[in-house]
C-alpha cells in the first residue's frame, strides 16, 4: 500500500542526505518534496501541511550533532513526527467488563465481518474465551460467513436466525456468554452503503444495551479520503474507541492510515494485511513508520517468526546444522515452516532496504522456484530424502516427472543442496574450533 509513498520519500530524502547544513531555505526545498509525496499519497491537505510545519519548526531549531550529518538529523525527525501522526504506540483492547464487549460497526463492504473472525482468532490465541454475535439481522449471508468463521478458528458464534430485533438477539447473546463461561464478545452489526439515520439510531441503541468497553470502526483502506469522513460520522454518533484499518495490503496510496488518527484523534488498533485469519496484527505506528520509511519491520518479522516456528524443532535443526546432519526432510520442513511467515514479498518487505530490493527482483518468480523445490521433495520417497547420494538417473526420472519439473531442474536442486550441506559442515568444524580456542584463551591470559 505504500510502495509509492515509501519510493517518494526515498527521493527527497537523498537530498536531505546531501545537506552539509541547516538554513531555513534549504529545509523547505527538501519538505516540499514530502509534502507533495503525502498529498499524492492522499493525505488530508490539512494534515500534511500540519506535519511539515512541525517538522520544519524542530529542524530549524535543531542543534546539529557534530558526528552525525544534518540531514540525517532532520529523516529522525520526521520518522519521530510520523510515529506521532500515526497514534505514537500501540494502543490495546480494554478489559474492564465481565463479559467484555466490543462491537464492530462500519459501512456494508468494509470488512467487518472477516475482522470479527480475525479478532477473535486473536484473542482465542490468547487465551481469551470470545464469541462472536451476529447482530446483522438484515442480510442472512452475513450470519452464514460468520457461522463458517467461527468453525474455522474453533470459537462459537451466536446467532437466531429469523430474529430482526438486533436487541433481543444482543440480550440472549449476552445470556448465553454468562451460560458458558464466554467472557469477550464480539457484535457484528449490520453496514449499509452510505451512513444513514436508521443505520446510526439503531447501533446507538445496541451501544446503550450493550455498554461496550470497545467500538471498533472497521475502514477499507483502499477507499482514501472518504475512510476519514466516514470515521468522523461514525465516531460524532457512536464515539468510537478506536479503529480496524483493512486491506493495508492493497495497492491503495495510504493517505487514510496517515490521516485517520491527527483527524478523528482516536488510534487504529489493528491492521488487516491479507485474506487470511492469521494476516491480522495489532497496529503498531513505530513500526509502521519504519516501515513507510523503507526501513523494514524486523520486530513484526521475529514475532511473525516466533509464532509460526515451534522452538524445541528449530533447536533440533540447529544441532543437525552445527553437525552437518541436515536432510532434505529438513529442508522441507524449513520450506513449510517459511511458508507460514507469509509470502517472500511480505517477508522481503519487512527487512531494512526491502522494499527498493523488491523493485528490482522478480518475486512471483523466486515463489514459483520455491514451490517447485517443494514439490521435487515431496515426489522422494523418505529414504531418497535422507540418503540423496542414492539418487540414480532413473530416479531422477521418476522424481522430475512427478513434480513437473525437467531432470536437470531436479539436478540443480540437488547440486544447490549438496553445496549448502557442505558449507553448513564447514560451519560447524569453524564452531567448534571458536570453542576450543575460546576455552583456552581465560588460562593464556592469566599467565
Amino acid at each position: 500500500m505504500f510502495d509509492s509513498l515509501s519510493g517518494k520519500l526515498q527521493n527527497a530524502f537523498r537530498n536531505l542526505r546531501g545537506l552539509g547544513k541547516i538554513s531555513e531555505s534549504n529545509v523547505s526545498d527538501a519538505l516540499r518534496e514530502v509534502r507533495l509525496a503525502l498529498l499524492e499519497a492522499d493525505v488530508n491537505f490539512k494534515v500534511a501541511r500540519d506535519f511539515i510545519e512541525r517538522v520544519k519548526a524542530k529542524a530549524i531549531g535543531l542543534e546539529v550533532i557534530q558526528s552525525i550529518q544534518p540531514g540525517q538529523q532532520i529523516i529522525k525527525v520526521i520518522n519521530d513526527e510520523l510515529v506521532e501522526l500515526l497514534g505514537s504506540q500501540n494502543a490495546g483492547l480494554t478489559f474492564t467488563g465481565n463479559p467484555n464487549g466490543i462491537l464492530m460497526v462500519g459501512l456494508h463492504g468494509s470488512g467487518k465481518t472477516t475482522s470479527s473472525g480475525k479478532l477473535a482468532r486473536l484473542l482465542h490465541k490468547q487465551g481469551r474465551a470470545p464469541l462472536l454475535v451476529a447482530a446483522d439481522a438484515y442480510r442472512p449471508a452475513a450470519m452464514d460467513q460468520l457461522e463458517t468463521l467461527g468453525k474455522q478458528i474453533e470459537v462459537p458464534v451466536f446467532l437466531r436466525r429469523g430474529e430482526t430485533d438486533v436487541l433481543r438477539i444482543a440480550r440472549d447473546a449476552q445470556d448465553f456468554a454468562r451460560a458458558n463461561n464466554r467472557n469477550v464478545l464480539i457484535f457484528d452489526t449490520a453496514g449499509r452503503l452510505q451512513i444513514d439515520e436508521p443505520l446510526v439510531q439503531e447501533l446507538v441503541r445496541l451501544r446503550d444495551l450493550v455498554k461496550p468497553q470497545e467500538i471498533l470502526l472497521v475502514l477499507d483502506a483502499a477507499t482514501g479520503q472518504e475512510a476519514v469522513n466516514v470515521a468522523t460520522h461514525f465516531d460524532q454518533a457512536l464515539n468510537i474507541t478506536g479503529s480496524i484499518l483493512t486491506k493495508l495490503d492493497g495497492d491503495a496510496r495510504g493517505g487514510a492510515a496517515l490521516s485517520l488518527k491527527a483527524v478523528t484523534g482516536k488510534p487504529i488498533k489493528f491492521a488487516g494485511v491479507g485474506e487470511k485469519l492469521e494476516d491480522f496484527e495489532p497496529f503498531h505506528p513505530e513500526r509502521m513508520a519504519s516501515r513507510i520509511l523503507g526501513m523494514g519491520d524486523v520486530v513484526s518479522l521475529v514475532e511473525k517468526a516466533a509464532d509460526a516456528v515451534d522452538e524445541n524443532e528449530a533447536r533440533k535443526l540447529e544441532e543437525k546444522m552445527r553437525k552437518g546432519q541436515f536432510t532434505l526432510e529438513d529442508f522441507l520442513e524449513q520450506l513449510r515452516q517459511m511458508k507460514k511467515l507469509g509470502s517472500l514479498e511480505t517477508i522481503v518487505g519487512m527487512l531494512p532496504g526491502g522494499a527498493e530490493a523488491l523493485k528490482k527482483t522478480d518475486m512471483s518468480r523466486q515463489e514459483k522456484e520455491l514451490r517447485h523445490m517443494e514439490a521435487m521433495v515431496c515426489a522422494m520417497t523418505p529414504q531418497e530424502r535422507r540418503s540423496p547420494q542414492i539418487l540414480n538417473a532413473k530416479r531422477r526420472q521418476r522424481i522430475a516427472k512427478g513434480s513437473g519439473v525437467s531432470v536437470a531442474e531436479l539436478n540443480t536442486m540437488l547440486n544447490r543442496f549438496g553445496q549448502m550441506q557442505q558449507m553448513m559442515k564447514k560451519m560447524g568444524k569453524f564452531s567448534k574450533m571458536m570453542t576450543r580456542m575460546g576455552g583456552g584463551l581465560p588460562g593464556m591470559l592469566g599467565r
